[in-house]
């Protein structure tokens, strides 16, 4: 029998499951943040335009459906951080805005501000999309500044059920240095991505040799910072909370003891970095390789997914309260009805034939590189 437990815990891992998904497809982030590196004439940024062109819709479109998963699964934390830390979410979609905007543009007859200012529209989603998306889920560990009032449900005035703790809503969470270490290694883990992907999908020689260097550069980068940012939450005290009370405590080593207690989790999670480690490694090694961005996005979603996992599983209490302990969210505190779960836990079951027609779509536009010749024949952005 299907419980009210298991959805929750069901309802989780889709919802983290598209966060995971949503972190590898910011290889067009991560490689619209390089444009001027990677590509250093006209030709060849109008190339790697062209690439992140066609898959910039999928990236946009998974952010959209993470954030509607959360409003169907756990409106609570959809109310308290899409509405609360609102300047924060109101940054990333400006961003993802200017990023729609250019490719719309710059190219287009009487585009009075010039290729150039477009595609600088590009970088500043490239670079902002990546690292305020990192500080967002950092904060499922690190916690953020709200509190949770379900009594003022009654008042007839304000029936606001949470508010943010002060007047930053949500800008505060990028004072803390560890939500800023995580999203620059999100941000760097973008670039890899993004480097993986171009030189897969360009053929272009000069590219992908650049391509070779720059992923040695966004690496060494990305593992400092992803390493310090797990070793330290491994090692403090972490949010718990008891299913027969309800109520949050501090538990030492609470993210370590998830990693111990759910080992299935924790052999998948170093399936995940191997996976990544190899195409990083076999891209560097090897001048003909050049289909590293399918093992390093099958790792980097195996390991988002698990960290997600890890933030709500095992009496975790995914989005912490820094203002009020017992604000906390769990999955248990903050998940829809029984029946709402259960409704829609049988419409996720047409999610593997959208995934499929998604591949599908993907192997079609994939199955000639891009290359001069298309530039010259005008089939661009």
């Amino acid at each position: 029998m299907i419980t009210y437990s298991f959805l929750q815990h069901y309802w989780w891992f889709l919802v983290s499951l598209l966060g995971a998904l949503l972190v590898f497809l910011m290889f067009v982030q991560g490689a619209n943040s390089m444009l001027f590196s990677l590509g250093r004439t006209p030709e060849e940024r109008r190339m790697l335009v062209n690439s992140t062109g066609r898959k910039w819709e999928l990236t946009f479109t998974t952010l959209v459906t993470f954030g509607g998963a959360f409003f169907a699964s756990f409106p609570l934390f959809y109310s308290t951080s899409f509405g609360g830390a609102y300047w924060l979410w109101m940054i990333i979609l400006f961003s993802f805005v200017l990023q729609a905007v250019s490719y719309e543009f710059q190219n287009k007859l009487g585009n009075l501000l010039g290729p150039k200012t477009f595609q600088w529209f590009l970088i500043v989603n490239g670079i902002l999309g990546p690292l305020l998306l990192g500080g967002a889920v950092a904060t499922f560990f690190e916690g953020s500044n709200f509190v949770i009032e379900k009594a003022s449900l009654t008042e007839l005035g304000a029936p606001i059920i949470s508010r943010w703790a002060n007047a930053s809503h949500g800008l505060d969470a990028l004072l803390n240095p560890w939500v800023l270490v995580f999203g620059l290694a999100v941000f760097f883990l973008a670039r890899i991505l993004g480097i993986l992907y171009i030189m897969n999908n360009v053929n272009d020689e000069n590219i992908r040799s650049r391509g070779s260097v720059r992923l040695i550069g966004a690496t060494v980068p990305f593992l400092i910072l992803f390493l310090a940012f797990l070793i330290h939450t491994l090692v403090k005290d972490g949010f718990a909370w008891d299913p027969a009370t309800g109520a949050i405590v501090m538990e030492p080593y609470k993210y370590l003891h998830n990693l111990l207690d759910m080992w299935y989790l924790t052999l998948i999670l170093l399936v995940g970095v191997v996976l990544l480690l190899y195409a990083i490694i076999k891209t560097v090694v090897s001048k003909t390789y050049i289909r590293g961005i399918w093992p390093a996005g099958i790792g980097v979603v195996l390991v988002v997914l698990v960290l997600l996992l890890f933030a709500g599983w095992n009496h975790t209490a995914y989005y912490p309260s820094t203002a009020d302990l017992q604000s906390s969210l769990t999955i248990a505190n903050s998940c829809s009805s029984e029946f709402t779960l259960s409704t829609m836990a049988i419409v996720s079951l047409l999610i593997p034939f959208v995934l499929a027609y998604i591949a599908y779509c993907w192997y079609s536009l994939d199955k000639k590189k891009i290359d001069k010749d298309e530039i010259a024949r005008g089939d661009v952005y």
